[in-house]
């Protein structure tokens, strides 16, 4: 078994040659910049260790870890347009540098190109393959309707926001794995159980950063913290929050959400912290990862092969950036 590095670095050499024609280079080379801005690959790299834990990895999984990655990089460039984003990685997003109309084309044909590559896979594994992620494409779009539609909301329970991680993050996290022990040819038990842990995994890697933009080191995390305090973002911390604050606090909290005066985001966390929103949050997203253990754990293979991602999955939770 390799490891996520290893393999990241496989990945990103298989994937750096031209995936559009020349023309119209007004629509393709968008695409083609926007996927040199890079990034972790972590779900295509997903895909290849799902394959892997039970098999050699077969050519198969790198054509749907490509799809994967375009699938990744479609739904990117459509979430800049809806939120307004300039910058990606620090770069220019592609609609603030060519334009909204060409950034929508670009991102539906990036879309297109990932069934391309589906579509080159042993026929024996399409069926499956296909119905697997075309499920998870449809559940990315309703994760992002559900937080575009929380923005609108004042109040947002705690099992609706989960939900909506689930669909927005978790569901493609855990569709790269299935996808890629299906091609191993893991049993439909085996699959399951690595779609659970990589579902649970999504969830916790999403109470980890919502913690990180609160209460993370700014010189670790590489921004300025409280950046979802000040775009008043549902997240988990603000969802408890104002489920365990008490009358006074919650008006407090409400107040400081509406406004954009000096010492906010101070202010916010102040609240949180008295609401012992930090420790909560740590609580829960060892919660999801131990969750995400035992279904790993389940797996019935030889544990060695498990290790790398356990150590992936370790990362993904306990990063400080």
């Amino acid at each position: 078994m390799q490891s996520f590095e290893l393999l990241s670095q496989k990945f990103a050499l298989h994937f750096e040659k031209p995936h559009f024609p020349a023309e119209p280079a007004s629509l393709y080379l968008p695409n083609e910049y926007f996927l040199k801005l890079g990034g972790k690959r972590v779900r295509p790299v997903l895909c290849l260790m799902g394959n892997e834990l039970f098999d050699d990895i077969r050519e198969d999984a790198w054509d749907v870890a490509a799809a994967v990655e375009l699938f990744h990089n479609f739904t990117l460039i459509h979430d800049d347009i809806m939120d307004k984003a300039p910058l990606r990685r620090g770069m220019e997003t592609v609609h603030t540098k060519y334009g909204e109309n060409t950034a929508l084309l670009a991102g539906d044909v990036m879309l297109v190109k990932a069934y391309d590559y589906i579509n080159r896979i042993d026929g024996s594994y399409l069926h499956s393959i296909l119905q697997l992620f075309n499920q998870t494409a449809r559940q990315v779009c309703e994760g992002q309707q559900w937080d575009m539609d929380f923005e609108k909301r004042e109040m947002v329970k705690l099992d609706e926001y989960l939900r909506m991680i689930e669909l927005k993050t978790s569901v493609l996290l855990a569709a790269s794995l299935k996808m890629g022990a299906i091609l191993g040819g893991a049993g439909e038990r085996n699959q399951n159980l690595l779609y659970e842990f990589g579902r649970k995994l999504g969830i916790a890697f999403q109470v980890q950063d919502d913690y990180l933009d609160a209460f993370g080191d700014p010189q670790k995390f590489g921004k300025q913290v409280g950046g979802d305090i000040l775009a008043n973002k549902k997240t988990f911390l603000l969802i408890h929050a104002m489920e365990s604050a008490s009358a006074h606090q919650q008006k407090e909290l409400s107040n400081l959400l509406t406004g954009n005066e000096a010492g906010k985001i101070e202010n916010v966390l102040k609240i949180f912290r008295d609401c012992k929103v930090d420790e909560w949050a740590l609580q829960l997203k060892n919660k999801y990862l131990d969750e995400a253990f035992a279904h790993l754990e389940d797996i019935a293979v030889l544990s060695k092969r498990k290790q790398p991602l356990k150590e992936l999955a370790q990362f993904l939770v306990q990063r400080e950036y």
